[in-house]
């Protein structure tokens, strides 16, 4: 008997019809005989409308009180889908995040799991129930609901899994699998039939909407086997795997992009040990993630210092800035909310020179100019207008062999 977790997206439950879909999906697994956990998220377009009423009645909640309203979005899928397996013989019990106890620490809209209880999922499971839980949510030590930011189902499932020690984790999605880059950009990508941990935490952590990055990290940690398949249309889908000596490595496996990004520069700073600590201790101290960092190479006794941040946390993080450049002596602030960052990510760099060259080559022919560029063993990242980003992706695409069957 083999012990799955499921995932389904939003999209996937969306509608009555489709919850109805899934129901028929996950009651035919189980009567093959397998043992299913199913995470579910809130319907498509639920959270966004939770948001908006939160606004409504506050321009800025309290973290807190967002995780209670956002919280409730995948409550409401739980009980639906929950009915649906009802409604079709299929014996099944749901559970909020707080009642399954997935713990949490408690850094609201952003929370990691500590631990999770799966002692009443295995008496479930063992009754020949479906669980069904709602993704994206915990609680902390204190009893406060807590969210796992965007995406966070994704991390709920895998984590399900590894506490689980479940045979492997499907997620369930609008797409069919991880493709070489988005298909709405450049209609010629193509779907991977594998694709290695490494490589997929990277196309994640750089913009790849198909995973939320913990969940990618979750599973290569804990070494969950995960695929990634449409809810849709049948078949394999995408297996995230350890196995890259199993595979004819391509020399790029994917482009990822990021229209999220935001630049900060603080200009003309005393060029002194410990300055970067003085900017970016205050900004992680506010829970901003900075990304790619360039400090210039001082010049009369002054540096100028550049960094990343999600563009939802540019105008927090530069008003910090505003007061750190008062603080520091600096000259003066400038940032920038209309950038993207473009990647191109393949193990098979490893074993192959020029690959930067190629890239910045490709991208001067196409006249786009690179403002910032950040390197990994297997990954490359520019940051460049977003005016360019189809145009930059289109061309590397092409220029890798990536549209090539």
């Amino acid at each position: 008997m083999a012990l799955y977790v499921y995932k389904f997206g939003g999209t996937s439950v969306g509608t009555p019809e489709r919850i109805k879909a899934v129901a028929e999906r996950v009651k035919q697994a189980r009567d093959a005989g397998d043992q299913i956990v199913v995470v579910v998220s809130a319907m498509s377009g639920e959270t966004n409308r939770l948001v908006g009423l939160a606004k409504q009645m506050q321009e800025q909640p309290t973290d807190r009180e967002m995780d209670v309203l956002l919280s409730t979005g995948e409550q409401v899928t739980i009980s639906l889908l929950t009915m649906a397996l009802h409604s079709i013989d299929c014996d099944a019990c749901s559970y909020t995040g707080s009642q399954v106890k997935i713990l949490t620490d408690s850094s609201h809209t952003k929370a990691r799991i500590r631990d999770i209880d799966v002692s009443k999922m295995h008496d479930d499971l063992q009754a020949g129930k479906v669980v069904v839980v709602a993704g994206f949510q915990g609680v902390d030590e204190n009893g406060n609901i807590t969210t796992l930011g965007r995406g966070g189902s994704d991390t709920t499932a895998v984590a399900l899994a590894a506490a689980l020690k479940a045979d492997e984790c499907l997620i369930y999605t609008d797409v069919d699998g991880v493709y070489t880059t988005d298909p709405r950009v450049v209609p010629k990508a193509r779907r991977l039939d594998k694709i290695t941990f490494e490589e997929m935490l990277e196309m994640a952590s750089l913009g790849s909407k198909v995973l939320q990055i913990r969940s990618v990290e979750f599973a290569g940690k804990y070494n969950v086997a995960l695929r990634v398949l449409s809810s849709f249309s049948e078949g394999k889908g995408t297996l995230i795997t350890y196995e890259e000596s199993e595979m004819e490595r391509a020399l790029i496996s994917g482009i990822a992009f990021n229209r999220d990004e935001a630049k900060l520069t603080l200009t003309g700073v005393p060029d002194l040990p410990g300055v970067a600590s003085k900017i970016l201790g205050p900004i992680a101290a506010d829970n901003i993630e900075v990304d790619m960092i360039v400090q210039n190479v001082g010049e009369n006794g002054t540096t100028d210092f550049t960094f990343t941040v999600n563009r939802n946390d540019y105008l927090r993080a530069r008003a910090l800035l505003d007061t750190l450049c008062v603080d520091l002596g600096g000259k003066q602030v400038s940032g920038d909310n209309s950038i993207v960052k473009v990647s191109i990510v393949g193990v098979g760099m490893r074993s192959h020179a020029g690959i930067a060259s190629t890239m910045f080559k490709v991208l001067a022919d196409e006249s786009i100019n690179i403002q910032m560029i950040s390197t990994s063993e297997i990954k490359i990242s520019v940051v460049i207008d977003e005016k360019y980003l189809e145009l930059a992706v289109r061309s590397l695409h092409h220029a890798f062999g990536l549209d090539k069957e």
